[in-house]
């Protein structure tokens, strides 16, 4: 396989009329006219990046044989152009009005170097918010989860992709749609929970949010990553065809099906097979039947990891060979595998230039897409030209703040919440007074100054403790931190004692502090070996608790930690996930009763700290059998749970046909009712279980749910539209069916908490459901 591309001297664009610059023609026409007058360097300069002012250690192919050096000479890395700019926000902690300046100044002499003037695409983190210096810290996606709320979190994705768009950023490495299998994997935080259906809702709404600023959402991390054994960051997925179809998949096919426009791959391999260079992944399932048309681009340094982790290839130019056949297109953050790598195994005959082609078409309709390849591109990022990127907005931060506070979860209240105006309270522990424990992994501070808290947050941030004397000034308040998040220092405990006793009612707040690589105790690399909470903050639990005060045990933290034995011993307990930059206001609000809690969970609460991998979404055999096992699976709080200041009732569940064809509708009703005495939001949850199918199903499996406000007293029903693509699944054979035969509904507060049941028939022959049609349940509420 050789190139017959001419060489470059030969390629003078000087007397050509430019049509790939002219935005009135076609977008292919553009692209097939770029791409004849390319040279194979500078075809492959638009598949590869450069990231800047860094220089990232990694692993070794062998000892003292460094994969990573040093990296950012624009001279060198973009001599025939670029396709990527890797973080140029989230690398450095600069003002973002600097970062622009220096953006622009990187495109033009990306432009300059490039014979056609091609600028590059710039991509950064997204994940709690665009990973910049100075940029509001949203909630982290575990949080968003809580919400129940896609318009919500639709909303948090326009905010964050206009911020982007204005500094010059073109895609977004987010969301995270991994499903979670394991609670000790460290990544808890990034990902929308356990279920696939509530995944797919809130990435969904995430990405149309993004998208619709002008930015290109980045699905990761394609597939299996979350399903590692033991819960260790990129261990190997020794998961089933039929729990990778039928839960990991799910979300990343619905929105693909909604135009995401770009595809990172997963780190983990799957039964041996790694994903980067897998072309059944990434072609066969990824384009060939789900007809993906974006760009897949390559977690950072999954090429090399190809040559170090994975060995299924001798060299980097043999990894980008076999990752660019599989359909990788873009490798990130630079280049290793692709670049010179690349360039040489075309022309050695170990890759095929019409893959390059391939991938480079890909790239180029998104540039032409941007406006990137129009004659009048302005390199300069739009907030530049106005002289104001404020990345912090009151509208971002009114944001971020009700985000916050409809995903904190009462978990339990025997009168301990909402507290007292007035008296003497203690507050203690370690997270009570870090504003940094309410942050993401992939928020900046976290990201970038783990080690640099001389640096500051780039942002204004109150601490629960701040927050908590502002809301009550009425009360006494006596602070003990108690003890640290991690390190095995007791000393503190006996003052937090007596602190204890001496209040009328304890605040204790515990939790994490996240971080990167072991720095944190939650996040990338942070995995745990079981369930309890860090450090000794256990051990001050149980203090606290032995003095027989009431307690409000308040759980700050990145992943469902197993505090279910200590409900009988606390007033109140509350679950917050890294709550943002506003968290602290928020949930003091919530505590003083200002606020009502609506936060639903979207993981269970372990009961036990080993009990682990045991998600809700199980088959029967995952149930308790007490005559055939001591150990009992089941979860202190389960998926969907969440109380409130006030009461409802949920009844009436009817639907209007009782006999629907396999390939058919149904709609679903049911009643939700206030029945305190104060304003509140109930998430209605629809669950469904096939009793009898030709493989073992889930026990029961979320269907649809839709989040009702409501004022006391004050009924309204929830209709939901259900087609039976919803119902089917992974057969004998491999392949996605609707069987015939009954659908158990069921809808109620939680997956633990369904009184109402019905049934419907699914009569006919069996279908094929190879291809969804229908990926949501639409919700209609109506006030009664």
């Amino acid at each position: 396989m050789t190139t017959t591309t001419p060489d470059h001297a030969d390629l003078s664009p000087a007397d050509d009329d430019r049509p790939w610059s002219d935005p009135a023609r076609a977008v292919d026409e553009r692209v097939e006219a770029l791409l004849a007058r390319l040279t194979l360097e500078e075809k492959i300069a638009q598949l590869s990046s450069t990231w800047e002012d860094v220089e990232p250690a990694g692993p070794e192919v062998a000892p003292g044989t460094s994969l990573f050096g040093r990296v950012g000479d624009l001279d060198e890395t973009a001599r025939h152009g670029l396709g990527q700019l890797t973080r140029p926000y989230g690398t450095v902690p600069r003002p973002a009005l600097e970062h622009a300046r220096l953006l622009a100044e990187r495109q033009r002499q990306i432009m300059a170097q490039s014979r056609f003037a091609i600028p590059a695409m710039a991509h950064d983190e997204c994940l709690t918010g665009f990973t910049a210096y100075g940029a509001t810290i949203y909630p982290t996606s575990l949080a968003m989860a809580a919400t129940f709320d896609p318009t919500l979190i639709r909303r948090v994705g326009a905010a964050i992709g206009a911020d982007m768009a204005a500094a010059g950023v073109h895609q977004g490495l987010a969301p995270v749609v991994d499903v979670i299998r394991d609670y000790r994997w460290g990544r808890c935080e990034e990902t929308y929970g356990e279920d696939p259906y509530l995944v797919g809702e809130m990435g969904e709404a995430y990405v149309l949010g993004l998208q619709g600023a002008g930015v290109y959402a980045t699905l990761k991390h394609f597939a299996g990553y979350s399903a590692s054994m033991g819960g260790r960051n990129h261990a190997p997925v020794g998961i089933g065809h039929r729990e990778l179809a039928d839960v990991i998949l799910p979300p990343f096919e619905r929105i693909v099906a909604a135009g995401v426009g770009s595809v990172m791959n997963s780190y983990a391999e799957i039964d041996g097979e790694a994903p980067a260079a897998s072309r059944r992944l990434l072609t066969g399932v990824l384009r060939d039947q789900w007809g993906f048309q974006g760009t897949v681009v390559s977690d950072y340094w999954s090429l090399p990891f190809l040559v170090s982790a994975h060995r299924v290839a001798a060299d980097l130019p043999g990894a980008g060979a076999l990752a660019l056949h599989a359909g990788l297109d873009v490798e990130l953050p630079d280049q290793r595998g692709f670049g010179a790598s690349l360039v040489d195994a075309v022309r050695r005959g170990e890759a095929d230039e019409a893959d390059v082609d391939r991938a480079v078409r890909r790239v180029l309709r998104q540039k032409a897409a941007l406006g990137l390849l129009d004659a009048d591109r302005d390199p300069e990022p739009p907030a530049l030209r106005e002289g104001v990127l404020d990345l912090d907005k009151p509208e971002n931060r009114r944001l971020a703040h009700a985000v916050a506070q409809s995903g904190a979860v009462l978990l339990h209240n025997t009168g301990g919440l909402p507290l007292s105006s007035a008296g003497r309270i203690a507050l203690i522990g370690p997270c009570a007074d870090d504003v940094r424990t309410m942050f993401g992994c992939y928020s900046f501070p976290n990201h970038v100054l783990s080690d640099r808290d001389d640096l500051g947050n780039g942002v204004e941030a109150v601490s629960l403790r701040a927050a908590l004397a502002d809301e009550l000034p009425g009360v006494e308040w006596l602070f003990a931190p108690g003890c640290p998040i991690r390190d095995a220092d007791r000393d503190g405990i006996p003052a937090a004692v007596e602190a204890s006793r001496a209040a009328d009612l304890t605040v204790l707040v515990v939790g994490d502090r996240p971080g990167m690589f072991g720095i944190g105790t939650s996040g990338e690399g942070c995995d745990v070996e079981d369930l309890r909470l860090p450090g000794v903050q256990e051990e001050l639990v149980e203090a606290v608790l032995a003095t027989g005060r009431p307690v409000v045990l308040v759980v700050v933290s990145g992943r469902p930690y197993a505090v279910g034995r200590f409900t009988a011993g606390t007033a109140a307990m509350v679950q917050v996930f890294l709550p943002g930059e506003e968290g602290g206001r928020a949930v003091a609000e919530l505590l003083s009763g200002s606020a009502n809690f609506s936060g639903r969970l979207p993981v269970q609460i372990p009961d036990s700290p080993a009990g682990q991998p045991y998600t809700y979404l199980h088959p029967p055999l995952g149930d308790r059998q007490s005559w055939l096992s001591n150990l009992d699976p089941s979860p202190a709080f389960p998926f969907g749970h969440g109380l409130s200041y006030t009461g409802f009732e949920i009844h009436a569940l009817r639907t209007n046909r009782q006999h629907v064809p396999t390939d058919g509708e149904f709609t679903v009703s049911v009643k939700v009712r206030n029945t305190g005495d104060v304003p509140g939001a109930e998430t209605v949850q629809l669950y469904f279980t096939d009793p009898l199918a030709q493989v073992t199903r889930p026990v029961r499996a979320l269907l649809a749910f839709a989040k009702v406000p409501l004022e006391p007293g004050e009924e309204a029903t929830v209709r939901f539209a259900v087609h039976t693509d919803r119902l089917a699944f992974t057969g004998l054979d491999g392949r996605r069916v609707v069987e015939p035969g009954e659908i158990l509904l069921r809808a109620g507060s939680s997956s633990g908490d369904t009184p109402n049941e019905v049934s419907v028939q699914l009569v006919g022959e069996q279908r094929d459901a190879s291809v969804v049609r229908r990926h949501g349940v639409p919700a209609v509420v109506e006030r009664d």
